[in-house]
């Protein structure tokens, strides 16, 4: 009838899934979880600063950066590291309601992170710690860009 909302009575919200869940025995070592490559734009850039509240001109102004020798606006070592969060991937799909906390995190910058660069992030397990009922697996989290670079 007109007015009236289609209603599918086959569709389940809640099975409205990305993968199947998997747990800590389902894991191995030297497994990858890409994330999606993305160009950093200046649009990124005005987005992080205004999230963190940095507002150091390195970030923002092209001719402090140009000045020092940068190519482009450089990157904070935080704005590198949210492009290998766990959640811009499929690795919280993979574990679906298994995955529970973020535990810890270190982080070493090895290169500069222009704007207008491409990066490609990856997070591969390096160790699975078993508990008595739960797991902790270990990730590693790598930044390349598009010269190949670890960043």
């Amino acid at each position: 009838m007109r007015g009236e909302p289609d209603v599918d009575a086959g569709f389940d919200p809640a099975k409205h899934e990305m993968d199947q869940t998997h747990y800590f025995e389902d894991v191995a070592v030297g497994q990858e979880f890409p994330i999606p490559s993305r160009t950093l734009a200046d649009a990124n850039f005005a987005a992080f600063q205004l999230a963190s509240g940095d507002n150091h001109p390195i970030h923002y102004d092209i001719e402090y950066c140009r000045a020092r020798g940068h190519e482009n606006l450089l990157a904070h070592g935080f704005q590198a590291l949210i492009q290998t969060a766990p959640g811009a991937g499929m690795l919280p799909h993979y574990f679906g309601d298994a995955l529970i906390a973020f535990i810890e995190q270190s982080s070493k910058f090895l290169k500069p992170l222009y704007a207008g660069d491409t990066v490609y992030p990856m997070l591969s397990v390096t160790a699975l710690e078993p508990g008595r009922t739960t797991g902790v697996v270990v990730l590693r989290s790598t930044l390349h860009n598009q010269r190949r670079e670890l960043i």
